[in-house]
């Protein structure tokens, strides 16, 4: 809820707050109402119900608009290098969720996403996210090859990580412009990217093991690593 308040992507219309609630959390909350010049009312404990999505609501919930978009150019800044990441064939909206969490933490400029009906589970993104759902800049593209297509001409670097040819994470050069592809489980990335790709990123194990990571361990790992090289707490290849 704070989120959606803070965010420039959503117009909060009226929160709901349960009659009997009296905490900090929530006097925080009506400060930030009243800066966003946001109504705050109070209702029953069965009308909050009523209306949230789920039990985990704490007694608080929001009448919304729908989650604006950016264009991909709004994405890029225009006083250091880019890094932009696309998450296509995510399915799970808690994976989703909690991905958007370590890219967001992570310092990333834009997510980047198909059209899909994942605004349907927007309360369920926003919590497992930790409201960064609401907060990251987010762009809708038909196709990742596309937008590939789009970054590449705005002079970015185009990754995704791949078994074949790549490069271990700690041993690529990740500090200029950069558009990444992160897959989900299931599809991960089509060959057609993989032939757009200037660079295929490996995330190293310390054993051998056969099978991929989740989606949100891959995410929040290429996420630190490309926040560690730009931050400059090691050399490339350290």
């Amino acid at each position: 809820m704070a989120a959606a308040l803070q965010s420039p992507y959503r117009d909060v219309q009226v929160v709901y707050v349960r009659a009997d609630r009296d905490d900090r959390a929530l006097r925080w909350l009506e400060h930030r109402a009243r800066e966003a010049g946001v109504s705050l009312e109070r209702k029953e404990a069965g009308e909050i119900d009523a209306l949230a999505e789920g039990s985990s609501h704490g007694g608080v919930v929001a009448l919304v608009g729908d989650r604006h978009t950016v264009e991909l150019a709004d994405l890029l800044p225009t006083a250091r290098p880019a890094f932009v990441v696309m998450l296509d064939g995510i399915e799970d909206p808690f994976n989703f969720g909690q991905a958007v969490r370590s890219l967001y933490a992570a310092g990333v400029d834009g997510l980047v996403l198909r059209p899909r009906n994942w605004l349907s589970a927007a309360a369920t993104v926003a919590r497992s996210s930790a409201g960064a759902s609401e907060l990251i800049p987010t762009a809708i593209v038909e196709s990742a090859e596309a937008a590939a297509r789009f970054f590449q001409e705005k002079g970015l670097a185009i990754a995704c990580a791949a078994e074949e040819d790549s490069v271990p994470i700690h041993q690529a050069d990740l500090t200029g412009s950069l558009f990444l592809l992160i897959g989900g489980e299931k599809r991960g990335i089509t060959r057609s990217f993989l032939r757009q790709a200037d660079l295929r990123l490996e995330i190293p194990y310390g054993r051998a093991f056969r099978q991929s990571l989740g989606v949100t361990a891959a995410a929040a790992i290429l996420g630190y690593e490309v926040m560690r090289q730009r931050t400059g707490n090691k050399e490339v290849g350290d």
